[in-house]
């Protein structure tokens, strides 16, 4: 096949820019050089797109992030004809869109790199974003029997919602946005008077908010690969030594979280795990990968969905690829076979007719 031109698109218009230059760092570093080769473009919080003509890593205490140069040739999108920049047009094999939450993980970059006609990594157009939006989810989970934590969704933070809302979930409960990931705006509300200023809180980040309950559970997750025959990699846990598992846990705090690679699950726990990771998967029209989340009730061992992310962290000390790599998929042949995927979806998208 020879080399093929691999676009890692990486930073975006979201609060998880930083995450995403993070977590580019680690798939441009990991990236078999004898197999591909890179094409950097990075994303300004601003939305602009930059041909970035060298990687600049940055050393940070917490591992690398690459830097979006903004004194480069702006990258254009053109339909039908993939990428271009002043310079000319873009030899790009597939793209990899290393890009978390809004405007990257939501399904508005899948719908650009369809209109150019570029294969890319990940889930499609509308697994993107259905799985972005976390109330709506849980909603075709839950009419796909699947079993989900309770919620409600409010989009203001009045005195009305707020007696709405601890009607009928007392506290203590979880606010968050539903459409930001990396938990990014959630609030755990321990008491009625906290309540308004989390809605707040979530309402700076999107205009629908999500509240749960506190779940006393472990936390659960398990990494999913594939499109038409999705594999479940054997499921890991989240020891959080935070609050609970927030973006200072995940991102920046090196001992944040304990991750434990497999999690001491009965093979029986595990197995059902597994079969309802795939099942989520399937229900949210992903494909590629998919990190799904769960909770498992201490007592009564009862699992519940709590949410898909279908571009998750690639950083040094994510999960998904660490569950991977525990299961025997070392992080350079994931990202062979991400890129596998893409183009074998690619390719069945192109031999549909669109037309008569």
């Amino acid at each position: 096949m020879g080399i093929r031109n691999v676009c890692i698109l990486f930073g975006g218009r979201s609060g998880e820019h930083e995450v995403s230059c993070r977590s580019a760092a680690s798939v441009a570093k990991n990236l078999d050089p004898n197999k591909y080769r890179q094409i950097l473009i990075g994303i300004d919080k601003a939305g602009r797109w930059y041909l970035q003509h060298k990687a600049q890593f940055l050393k940070e205490d917490y591992g690398e992030r690459l830097e979006v140069a903004t004194m480069a040739e702006v990258v254009s999108v053109v339909p039908g004809q993939g990428l271009g920049s002043p310079s000319g047009s873009l030899n790009v094999d597939v793209v990899f869109p290393v890009l978390h939450g809004t405007f990257g993980e939501d399904g508005t970059v899948q719908g650009l790199l369809e209109i150019a006609d570029l294969p890319y990594v990940g889930a499609g157009v509308l697994g993107s974003s259905l799985a972005m939006d976390k109330a709506k989810t849980k909603e075709i989970w839950r009419q796909s029997g699947l079993p989900v934590v309770d919620f409600i969704v409010v989009r203001d933070g009045s005195s009305e919602s707020t007696a709405r809302i601890l009607k009928k979930i007392p506290v203590p409960l979880f606010v968050k946005p539903v459409t930001a990931g990396s938990s990014v705006g959630i609030t755990k509300v321990k008491s009625a008077d906290q309540l308004q200023p989390a809605l707040a809180e979530a309402l700076r980040f999107d205009s629908k908010v999500m509240v749960e309950p506190a779940v006393d559970a472990r936390e659960i997750e398990c990494a999913v690969l594939g499109n038409e025959s999705p594999q479940a990699f054997a499921p890991g846990e989240i020891l959080p030594n935070h609050e609970f598992y927030s973006y200072e846990a995940k991102y920046i705090d090196p001992e944040g979280a304990e991750l434990k690679l497999p999690a001491d699950l009965p093979e029986t726990l595990s197995h059902e795990i597994r079969s309802l990771a795939v099942a989520a998967f399937r229900a949210a029209e992903c494909s590629g990968m998919a990190r799904v989340d769960f909770f498992l009730e201490r007592e009564s061992d009862r699992i519940l969905l709590n949410e898909i992310n279908t571009i998750p962290g690639f950083t040094n000390i994510s999960m998904y690829p660490k569950m991977c790599e525990a299961s025997g998929l070392a992080y350079p042949k994931l990202l062979d076979r991400l890129i596998e995927l893409a183009l074998e979806r690619h390719n069945r998208r192109r031999a549909l007719r669109f037309s008569l």
